[in-house]
């Protein structure tokens, strides 16, 4: 049986996925779910990256990260991963333990509880925090004891604004 990450190696090398406009990610019987993403999402995507890369600047910032879970390969819109764990894991095709953040962008094509049931699977992979950035740049941050539990701000980023604003 193939592993998670020779899968979605196998996907990533595969030509007819090459240009999709859709997010693709795998669940645990390794068949593809895809999500299609606006400008918009992509947009608060960027400011999201350019934010944590200014006041984090010691960790990396990765768009789109694929994150082996329980129930599949998850890509988080943007994940902060310390230069420790990066170590670990260098040009790696998946990563077999979560960034310490990842975060979610919600757009029309997901729901806050298909979310929040990502955001679980990051916690169980590893992650530290969590967070929820809605259609109109409002910030939710969480962080896990069995589930996500939303908290006033983020602890390893404390400076994070609560609302993120596409210039």
């Amino acid at each position: 049986m193939n592993s998670i990450a020779d899968t979605w190696e196998a996907l990533c090398a595969d030509r007819s996925l090459r240009d999709l406009p859709y997010k693709i990610e795998t669940n645990r019987y390794n068949k593809i779910i895809m999500s299609p993403a606006s400008s918009w999402h992509g947009g608060l995507q960027a400011a999201i990256c350019s934010l944590l890369n200014r006041l984090i600047p010691e960790g990396m910032v990765i768009n789109e990260c694929p994150i082996e879970t329980t129930d599949g390969v998850r890509v988080p819109a943007v994940a902060w991963l310390s230069a420790e764990r990066r170590k670990l894991y260098t040009r790696s095709i998946t990563l077999p333990v979560a960034p310490e953040i990842c975060v979610e962008i919600l757009s029309p094509s997901n729901t806050r509880g298909e979310m929040l049931e990502k955001m679980r699977l990051y916690y169980e992979a590893g992650a530290k925090e969590t967070w929820l950035c809605d259609e109109e740049g409002k910030m939710e941050f969480f962080t896990a004891v069995s589930a996500p539990i939303p908290v006033g701000g983020s602890l390893l980023c404390p400076a994070f604004p609560k609302v993120v604003r596409i210039n």
